[in-house]
């Protein structure tokens, strides 16, 4: 008897090969891992908008600032992880604007922006301060970035990928130009005799200290704030204003009541058309105006008196006490009981500073009114130089009234006679012993 054993085909084999070899595949794929290579991030910077500016502005200054940086390679290697960024990548970037010398300071501090990728642009904001002396030409200004970006780094573990980067500086010019302008140079400042609450002139003498040649050009003259100078005759046409021109104004402006003695601020600007027939206008001027307080005015005489009953003419003298000379015062005192003044008014004429002046009025007591001293409030009107007509604050004036039969300055007076009779008296005995012991 023959026995028959297992026995497997060829073709069996092959197809359980196939799997196992399947299976292995399954189980341990290949992965591909893609990286990117270049040569790092690079930057552009340009001013977004206008990049023009005059002297003595405050501008904001916006920067476009693009990463132009590539990839120039593609990497598929072996491996397990994926990088996380690319090479041309800028990482926690910090962007500033650094002056240039004293014609553009610049406000603003470093910004930062965060990172910027391949191929983006990102938009930062400074502040700057032209100065008022900055001539017309193009400016350089260093924009300085900071940042890192990711060194190419072999992965030596399927499991471990070390991230390292690079820190990195680069330094971008950033270009302004400073237009030409006229600018107003007040030479001198004449004022005529200006006081509060009055109107008067302004005499200036401006100088073109710009390169700019201006056409059809005038001058304004403006309320500097809440200044109590205020222009009444604004603007003055001056046509032609050239380079180094000089020209006269002629103001008319007016106090207000508020003013005291001290200087206050007025501006001035210049509009005119320039070379590329572009109106424009220049930048403010400040002038120093000299200003007088109304003038003060105090009284010098003593305590008139008149009897209860009676009439009587009394004197009061006003002085002066301001800078200014006052022109054709009127004194006014107005009146009350119980006393009563046939003519309130009394002219004073010119009256210099520190000089006085005397008034007379006509008044009666009525009889019936009580023995004391009286206040009366008394006002000067004047006209200042340039004829404008103005009132004093009010002056009070002491009245006292006595009882009719006193002797002229009432008991004052008396006192003081009884007491000069004691004084002869006493002379007299001592004269009349020195006789006898002769």
């Amino acid at each position: 008897m023959i026995r028959k054993g297992c026995s497997v085909s060829f073709g069996t084999v092959m197809v359980m090969l196939t799997l196992l070899t399947g299976s292995i595949l399954i189980a341990a794929p290949v992965s591909a891992v893609t990286q990117h290579l270049g040569s790092g991030p690079s930057f552009t910077a340009m001013v977004s908008g206008t990049n023009e500016y005059v002297p003595g502005e405050d501008a904001t200054i916006s920067i476009i600032v693009k990463n132009t940086g590539l990839n120039s390679m593609k990497q598929v290697a072996l491996g397990t992880i994926q990088p996380e960024d690319q090479q041309n990548t800028a990482k926690t970037v910090t962007i500033g604007l650094a002056s240039s010398g004293d014609a553009v300071i610049v406000k603003t501090d470093p910004q930062m922006v965060g990172d910027i990728q391949g191929g983006n642009s990102v938009t930062v904001a400074f502040r700057v301060k032209i100065s008022s002396n900055a001539t017309a030409g193009s400016y350089q200004l260093p924009l300085t970035l900071q940042y890192r970006y990711p060194r190419v780094i072999l992965q030596e573990a399927a499991d471990v990928f070390e991230f390292t980067y690079n820190e990195a500086e680069d330094t971008l010019p950033v270009t302004l130009r400073i237009q030409p302008r006229v600018k107003a140079e007040v030479i001198e400042a004449v004022p005529g005799q200006l006081v509060s609450g009055s109107e008067g002139y302004l005499d200036l003498t401006i100088k073109n200290a710009g390169p700019e040649n201006g056409t059809m050009a005038a001058v304004k003259l403006i309320r500097n704030g809440q200044s109590p100078i205020i222009p009444i005759d604004s603007t003055l046409y001056i046509g032609d204003f050239p380079s180094g021109g000089v020209v006269t104004c002629h103001y008319r402006i007016s106090v207000s009541q508020d003013a005291t003695n001290q200087t206050y601020p007025v501006d001035l600007a210049v509009s005119y058309t320039n070379r590329e027939g572009t109106v424009m206008t220049s930048s403010k001027t400040t002038v120093g105006v000299p200003v007088n307080a109304k003038p003060a005015f105090a009284i010098l005489s003593p305590v008139p008196e008149v009897p209860n009953g009676a009439g009587k003419t009394i004197e009061v003298r006003y002085r002066n006490d301001g800078n200014m000379t006052v022109y054709g015062a009127q004194a006014r005192i107005i009146q009350h009981s119980p006393i009563t003044l046939s003519d309130n008014t009394a002219y004073l004429g010119d009256i210099a500073p520190g000089a006085s002046a005397t008034a007379r009025y006509e008044l009666q007591a009525d009889g019936a009114a009580e023995q004391k001293t009286y206040s009366f409030d008394s006002t000067i009107r004047y006209r200042d130089a340039s004829g404008t007509s103005l009132e004093s604050d009010t002056i009070p004036v002491q009245i006292a009234v006595i009882p009719a039969g006193s002797p002229p300055g009432g008991f004052p007076v008396l006192a003081g006679g009884i007491i000069a009779a004691i004084v002869i008296c006493i002379g007299l005995l001592v004269y009349r012993q020195k006789i006898k012991s002769r």
